[in-house]
């Protein structure tokens, strides 16, 4: 950075992160960066002085032990101070950093150190009442009988040092006393030199995402893109210095980190944790919502249509809430900057007005790959990331469908869930419907729906099938209904519903109850003809 030792930069057009990390610094000072309101640890706070500072020891003891550009470093934090503490730490010096779920269970998390093939782990000791060590002890038992802190296990071959804090550690973890004492025999002046040798085109984090593949996916971004999206996102959200944000998404995945703790960085605004985050199915994101309930998000602007871990955050948004007949997300009349987005066919050829395609997206922000996955897997020949989603052109205007693998198949027919729970809930006494295929002999997939009622409906479902039959094809009205209370509906934690963890509930509840309650599956055969 000695480039720069004279000029001060302004931390809200910097264009890597340990550019941000010391321009935020000298802009905003004792102004406090991040704090946590804790429910099981001590409230804590860090000025923006502090994480330049702090970071910078912990950073210089990760060069004394070996770490450089390019080293791959996890660390598993909740939202709080101590989170943007160890990225900068991290990618202020050119490392990936690799921020992994509080929420991971112990196999989850053997495979998310294997395929991330991270060299160093700095855990949290506690956070909502986890122990941290225990868990890691849990999945690699090897931590337990080891005799010293030098790793070497078959299970994760490339990790080979865990730090933590606290007392009575197993001998295989490091103190943080592993950093801190080597930071003094780095200097200032290399640790500069480093930094000013990180560019915008150098990996700078690897975010883990949870799905239906069978292992882990690592998405990576640039220094560059992070930087560039960061500075576009705060344009559009915005904040400004001094003022308060609550992260009501988890940092360690793109939406807390792009939609709160970045832009607040850079501007010299709060960001607040606390140790839960949003999980609410009420206002699920990608959900069919209650009239109701969408009007708790209408004072929000702007009305963000799709976006992905993927495309570091939303790319798209709309004029309105919900356009009429597309429930699920705000329609795209605009796309963010440096994006290049079309609607395709099976063949990733442009589809026209009026019909539906997969949405694919290129351009300076989309993910340079996916780590350790043949790029081929998820991009087309020129380019573009197939995200999945589904969306059908309307003029100017592209409306969101449902994901492709949401999509029921059956008797021939595709089946939008969104479609039959939109239906659903106009019905008097349901407040909300998750509408998913179950696999069928016959018909390849079965439509079902379970339904949560309105407080004091009783819910008649032969009454409901026979209403849908007069309003929907034949193959699109469900052939068992389900009721569920709230508390049931599964939610993952970036507050979206689970729809894999729906199928899996109608199933059981299914088959438990033996169709008791449940209106009977039709035996006739009702094929695309039927229409």
């Amino acid at each position: 950075m000695s480039a720069h030792d004279s000029v001060v930069l302004d931390p809200r057009s910097v264009e890597t992160f340990p550019h941000l990390v010391r321009a935020a610094a000298a802009a905003y000072g004792d102004d406090i960066a991040v704090t946590l309101k804790g429910d099981t640890i001590p409230d804590e706070s860090i000025t923006f002085r502090q994480l330049d500072q702090r970071s910078a020891e912990l950073a210089r003891g990760l060069i004394a032990r070996g770490v450089g550009k390019g080293t791959r470093i996890g660390f598993i934090y909740g939202n709080s101070p101590s989170f943007a503490l160890m990225l900068a730490a991290i990618a202020r010096i050119g490392a990936i950093a690799i921020p992994i779920s509080t929420l991971i269970k112990s196999n989850e998390l053997v495979r998310v150190l294997r395929q991330s093939d991270v060299t160093g782990l700095i855990v949290h000791r506690s956070f909502l009442g986890y122990d941290y060590v225990e868990r890691l002890c849990e999945a690699l038992p090897e931590l337990r009988d080891s005799d010293g802190p030098d790793l070497r296990m078959a299970a994760t071959p490339y990790l080979r040092w865990i730090v933590s804090a606290g007392e009575a550690l197993p001998r295989t973890f490091h103190g943080m006393e592993f950093l801190t004492d080597a930071a003094g025999t780095v200097s200032e002046a290399l640790l500069r030199a480093i930094e000013a040798d990180v560019h915008t085109t150098d990996q700078m984090v690897e975010i883990y995402t949870s799905g239906s593949m069978a292992l882990p996916k690592g998405v990576k971004h640039n220094h560059g893109p992070v930087l560039f999206r960061t500075h576009w996102l705060r344009s559009m959200i915005g904040i400004e210095r001094g003022q308060q944000a609550t992260a009501i998404l988890p940092m360690f995945w793109v939406g807390g980190l792009m939609m709160y703790l970045l832009p607040n960085w850079e501007v010299g605004a709060t960001t607040v944790c606390t140790e839960r985050t949003l999980n609410n199915s009420r206002i699920a994101m990608g959900s069919v919502l209650a009239a109701e309930d969408l009007q708790l998000m209408a004072a929000a602007r702007p009305f963000w249509g799709l976006g992905m871990s993927e495309t570091l955050g939303p790319y798209s948004w709309g004029d309105e809430l919900r356009a009429s007949g597309y429930p699920m997300c705000a329609p795209m009349d605009h796309f963010a900057d440096r994006y290049e987005v079309r609607i395709a066919d099976e063949q990733n050829n442009q589809v026209g007005d009026g019909e539906v395609g997969e949405v694919q997206l290129r351009g300076y922000p989309v993910t340079t790959g996916l780590h350790k996955i043949e790029r081929e897997k998820f991009f087309t020949p020129d380019g573009f990331y197939r995200t999945g989603d589904m969306a059908l052109i309307e003029g100017s205007r592209v409306h969101f469908v449902g994901r492709n693998g949401d999509m029921i198949k059956t008797a021939g027919s595709n089946v939008s869930p969104a479609e039959v729970e939109m239906e659903l809930q106009s019905l008097d006494g349901i407040h909300t419907a998750y509408v998913v295929g179950l696999p069928d002999k016959e018909r390849g997939q079965l439509v079902v729906a379970a339904v949560i009622p309105r407080e004091g409906a009783e819910l008649d479902f032969g009454a409901i099938e026979a209403t849908l039959r007069q309003r929907l094809s034949s193959y699109k009205v469900p052939r068992a209904y389900v009721q569920i209370a709230r508390e049931e509906v599964p939610m993952l934690h970036s507050n979206k519903v689970s729809r894999r963890q729906i199928e899996t509930l109608m199933s059981n509840k299914l088959n438990r109850e033996s169709w008791a309650g449940v209106a009977p599956a039709r035996a006739e055969a009702e094929t695309s003809s039927s229409r």
